[in-house]
């Protein structure tokens, strides 16, 4: 369920135009978007945006010391206003899980009764999950150009999210080598 909190932060991405895509701009996308990472849920699309926002905010903080992606760093919630936002929305069911990262510590989940909104509810829980398990670790925000997207890296040589967004950055070194020396 944790890729999820990938799969929701993924839909900011490079529209290979050299722009930025919101795959939740438009209420088609959204809709599209939940019938195929959520068996079809239902929900307000500008709090799934605001949480989304939460949670990229969230794996900002958690690939520190490192870059944060280039599509919002601009735009980023402060980690304990993030934490509070993603918490909150977790709280909008029965059961929900909530993420405690003391500053000086590991995050830890600990889980309180409540009710109410089941798709924030359940986007949140899968984010509080990646962010308190050991995958958070291995975030990275790809350094390719242009790109934006977060990924868990697979491998120690693994470098960027995906081999399309490698060559990218072979090409640009190419190119910025080649034109350099002319």
């Amino acid at each position: 369920m944790s890729d999820l909190a990938l799969r929701l932060a993924a839909t900011i991405r490079h529209d290979g135009h050299g722009g930025v895509a919101d795959d939740l701009d438009t209420e088609n996308g959204f809709r599209q978007w939940l019938r195929d990472n959520t068996r079809g849920a239902e929900g307000d699309r500008a709090q799934v945006i605001e949480l989304r926002r939460a949670v990229r905010s969230l794996f900002a903080y958690a690939v520190k010391p490192g870059e944060p992606s280039k599509a919002d760093s601009d735009r980023l919630l402060d980690p304990r206003d993030a934490l509070a936002h993603v918490n909150a929305a977790a709280g909008a069911v029965l059961r929900a899980p909530r993420l405690d990262w003391p500053e000086d510590g590991e995050p830890v989940v600990r889980f309180e009764s409540t009710g109410g909104d089941e798709l924030l509810a359940t986007l949140a829980r899968a984010a509080i999950e990646f962010l308190a398990s050991d995958a958070r670790t291995k975030l990275r925000a790809c350094p390719a150009p242009r790109c934006v997207r977060y990924f868990v890296k697979q491998h120690p040589r693994q470098e960027w999210c995906k081999p399309s967004c490698g060559n990218r950055a072979r090409v640009t070194r190419y190119y910025k080598r080649r034109h350099e020396s002319v």
